[in-house]
């Protein structure tokens, strides 16, 4: 079973387009009363000096694509459990590119997080720097792997034989057989998990790592935090605006999360994001997007009990033709690459999307598989609070088949099997981002976006509060804005990391 990615793996992206002040505010009353994780006075009080003095040994990557051409990497000791900052150390991994700018022309770090949660921000930032280039002459280019993620206590649930093992479930069950097989493999991957993780299973959140993200500005000497989140990186950069709204500096947040949606809401919200990202997609090739879109659900449904041959000895099953579609609706210079699969499919041939699904699912030649989609769990399960039944399920199916007959299915199943009997129990309903007080937060919201729709920009804007959410909207197609052609965006997000400037709230890129 894989989520979608709850917000973006952006490595997998690349990939396919390359192949075609110090301490915290004390939390104010949540709004509207929802449940949250409470912030504990130890917490709140910051870390003590022995971590906020630690000196950083920057070095050479090792192990990653960071080698060479100027990268360093270095070893943040932060607590393991927040409430106890004295106590037990974890390690976090960090990157940086010193700024190319010098003396009174440099404004210090430019901290990352490209989403996830559970991408690797030590592999991805290389990635995605030669982007980054204006950026780099004021700042110098920061990223880190997250607790429980990659070189930062990564945590591995289970071994490449039963990942692909679980691949051949059906991830949206018809019998009562399917459905036990598929709750059997939740149950077995939070064991795993536990297993592997211990006591970290219960310091992963996405509070815990933007405290650890504070110790970072400290650390790095830097008054204020400048930041760049994208995808789940926005709810990340929300909930530390909510904890430390004085330590504000300029963040941006592009691709933006919904944070007034919990599991079942951020289900349904991707399900509209990615069935309207397909529809233009249909579009763009001269289809219509109603009939379109039912041929390929009636492909699905043959898959489902016939799944195809394809190239490498394996067979494309329906959950892999499913996550197959979607990953080239990410980014719209790969909707080639789903033309061609597609029509591969139909002919017989499950080739091409099962390459497309192997390469979200992190799957090499040799069947290895990458461990981003279990820190995804791990994190994702603590955050969230709900845990919806198979019976909540099933009363919700009908709705989801009819937003998509595609993607619906898939997610409505998803909000049951995620976490279901997780080990730890999870902390909120919805993350808490108010941030009264905070300086102004550019959001860049883009209206063909499928992995975290357009909506939810404005939903996180309200939420900051006001003189605090500003919102960008490019009117483009993909997950995120900046650097997907817009030299608006581009100029716009620019003239405010670098320059200060504000833009109205409201501004429209076309």
């Amino acid at each position: 079973m894989a989520r979608f990615v709850r917000w973006a793996a952006w490595g997998a992206i690349a990939a396919l387009v390359v192949a075609g002040c110090s301490g915290g505010s004390k939390d104010e009353t949540d709004d509207g009363g929802k449940a949250t994780a409470p912030d504990s006075p130890a917490a709140s009080s910051g870390p003590p000096a022995s971590l906020t003095g630690q000196k950083l040994d920057w070095g050479r990557c090792e192990g990653s694509s960071a080698r060479g051409s100027g990268w360093q990497c270095a070893t943040l000791k932060t607590p393991l459990d927040w409430s106890k900052p004295e106590g037990r150390t974890i390690d976090v991994a960090l990157v940086r590119a010193r700024s190319s700018g010098s003396g009174s022309e440099r404004l210090g770090s430019l901290l990352f997080n490209f989403g996830g949660p559970g991408g690797s921000g030590v592999d991805t930032l290389p990635s995605f720097a030669p982007g980054y280039g204006t950026l780099r002459e004021r700042y110098d280019l920061v990223s880190f792997d997250p607790r429980g993620v990659g070189r930062s206590e990564g945590v591995r649930c289970r071994s490449d034989k039963e990942i692909a093992a679980a691949e051949t479930l059906d991830a949206t069950p018809d019998t009562p057989a399917e459905e036990r097989a598929y709750f059997q493999d939740a149950d077995s991957f939070g064991q795993g998990c536990e297993k592997a993780a211990g006591e970290l299973l219960s310091h992963v959140s996405t509070t815990d790592t933007a405290r650890d993200m504070d110790l970072m500005r400290q650390v790095l000497g830097d008054t204020r935090l400048n930041y760049f989140g994208i995808s789940y990186g926005t709810e990340l950069g929300g909930v530390y605006a909510h904890l430390f709204p004085k330590n504000v500096g300029r963040l941006v947040l592009d691709a933006v999360v919904d944070p007034t949606a919990g599991a079942v809401g951020h289900a349904r919200n991707q399900a509209e994001g990615f069935q309207r990202a397909l529809d233009n997609y249909l579009k763009s090739t001269g289809q219509d997007p109603e009939k379109g879109t039912r041929k390929i659900a009636d492909l699905l449904e043959r898959l489902d009990a016939n799944p195809l041959p394809a190239s490498s000895g394996r067979r494309l099953t329906q959950t892999l033709a499913v996550i197959g579609i979607v990953l080239p609706l990410y980014s719209e210079a790969s909707w080639p690459s789903l033309t061609s699969a597609l029509k591969e499919a139909e002919e017989g041939d499950g080739s091409g999307l099962l390459v497309l699904a192997d390469t979200y699912n992190e799957r090499d030649s040799s069947g290895g598989y990458g461990t981003t989609s279990h820190s995804q769990r791990v994190i994702s399960c603590l955050d969230d609070k709900q845990r919806p039944t198979a019976d909540e399920t099933r009363e919700i199916l009908p709705e989801f088949e009819k937003i998509s007959p595609v993607f619906g299915p898939y997610l409505a199943w998803d909000t049951a099997g995620w976490c279901h009997d997780w080990p730890v129990k999870g902390q909120y309903d919805t993350p808490r981002v108010s941030a009264p007080g905070a300086a102004p937060i550019l959001l860049v919201g883009n209206t063909g976006d499928p992995a975290t729709p357009y909506e939810g920009a404005r939903k996180m804007a309200d939420g900051l509060g006001e003189d605090v959410g500003v919102l960008l909207t490019w009117k483009g197609e993909g997950h995120g804005a900046y650097g997907s052609g817009s030299d608006c965006v581009d100029s716009t997000v620019d003239a405010y990391l670098i320059d200060g400037k504000v833009p109205q709230d409201g501004k429209v890129c076309s």
